[in-house]
């Protein structure tokens, strides 16, 4: 698939310690011409870690898709109702964020984004990363694999034995995730 002038919601939740696996994604899917706007969650647009300042951050992520990040509800909501997204991207997408998804909790600039943007029967690509994945958020990612237009990037353990309930994603198979889920597929396998 041609990814050049496709218009991509990115939204980054604050799993932080795979934000160095996202990075080179969004910088891919602008290098193959993908018109590519930035929503944070507020804990990924507010949050100091020790894997990056918030600010730094901010501004790396502006850098790579050379636009303003939405940050807010207000923001995110004309997503729908302007059809300004071909597809919104969760990733990370955590448990938290998985959870409100999965129950159509509309409190903040990711959610709002995948709810504004789903009114359209627009494809939603999830690619998660939750210590709680095969634990109490089992359920809602349930849900979520059998929602209309929306697809995941593959997954698995990211380390069993001493997270045996964590789930991530293989962010690099996220271009081929989107490309699939333009053609209304999942792509496969999905658990790997």
């Amino acid at each position: 698939m041609d990814l050049r002038g496709l218009r991509v919601g990115f939204c980054i939740c604050g799993s932080f310690c795979t934000f160095d696996l996202v990075i080179p994604e969004i910088r891919k899917l602008v290098d193959h011409g993908a018109d590519v706007t930035p929503i944070l969650s507020d804990a990924a647009y507010h949050w100091d870690t020790r894997f990056y300042p918030a600010k730094e951050f901010r501004t790396l992520i502006e850098v790579i898709t050379g636009k303003k990040i939405i940050s807010s509800v207000k923001e995110a909501e004309p997503i729908g109702p302007m059809k300004t997204m071909d597809v919104v991207v969760v990733a990370p997408c955590t448990g938290n964020t998985m959870s409100k998804l999965a129950n159509g909790i509309t409190d903040g600039s990711v959610t709002m984004a995948c709810k504004a943007h789903l009114r359209n029967q627009r494809p939603i690509v999830i690619a998660i990363s939750t210590n709680d994945g095969l634990g109490v958020n089992a359920k809602n990612l349930g849900k979520l694999l059998n929602m209309k237009n929306v697809y995941f990037v593959p997954f698995g353990q990211d380390d069993p034995v001493q997270k045996a309930k964590s789930l991530v994603a293989r962010f690099e198979r996220l271009i081929p995730s989107i490309e699939l889920a333009m053609e209304g597929k999942q792509i496969q396998p999905l658990l790997v």
